[in-house]
């Protein structure tokens, strides 16, 4: 870690959160895909300033009930969401551009000109995330990251939405850990029903 940069590994969410508008906004974003992780992260974000810059990566393939979600985010929170629009019209849907360069691109729009941002990685995810730290360089992007729930587990994920009485993606309810695409995304634990059936784990815009 820098000299300049604090060790946030023993801090809470919402300390990690505190730093990061207090250090980076506005230049700063969170990255939103409306699952339960980003559920947390704008209920904290939506308490220590109102005006958190969040985005979220429009395939044009979403869940319906993705939508929905997106709707009672904005309701509940206040919060503004940036649409990039990863989407090919008029084009056939395939995962390998999709799940792969299109998000890439859509993700290298959304942080141009940013300093840092936040994302809901959690160490429990997956073996590609069990290193994650709460504060790391993004060194592919020239960057800072910041990972507030890395620590946490799935039960305190749940826990602070019951407590909260925060809105959710309904189909975490159908046994859907890990939501992405429609035409990708199956029901299973962690990040198994992503990519079902193939070595993959990750779309690019974490590695």
């Amino acid at each position: 870690m820098s000299a300049t940069m604090p060790d946030l590994e023993h801090a809470s969410a919402q300390e990690v959160l505190a730093y990061a508008v207090e250090r980076f906004h506005p230049r700063l974003k969170t990255a939103c895909s409306f699952q339960k992780e980003e559920t947390v992260l704008a209920h904290m974000l939506s308490e220590i300033t109102p005006d958190a810059r969040l985005f979220t990566i429009d395939t044009g393939v979403l869940f319906p009930e993705t939508l929905a979600t997106w709707k009672r985010f904005e309701e509940r929170f206040g919060l503004a969401i940036e649409v990039v629009d990863a989407s090919s019209p008029g084009a056939p849907w395939t995962r390998e551009n999709c799940c792969g360069q299109a998000k890439v691109d859509g993700l290298e729009r959304a942080l141009t000109g940013v300093e840092a941002w936040v994302t809901g990685i959690r160490r429990e995810q997956s073996s590609t995330r069990a290193h994650a730290a709460k504060l790391e360089r993004d060194e592919k992007r020239g960057i800072w990251k910041l990972n507030p729930l890395a620590d946490w587990s799935t039960k305190d994920v749940w826990r602070y939405i019951f407590e909260h009485d925060l809105p959710y993606h309904p189909l975490h309810d159908q046994g859907y850990d890990s939501i992405g695409c429609a035409p990708c995304t199956l029901p299973g634990s962690g990040r198994d029903g992503r990519w079902a059936g193939e070595d993959k784990t990750e779309c690019g815009l974490h590695v």
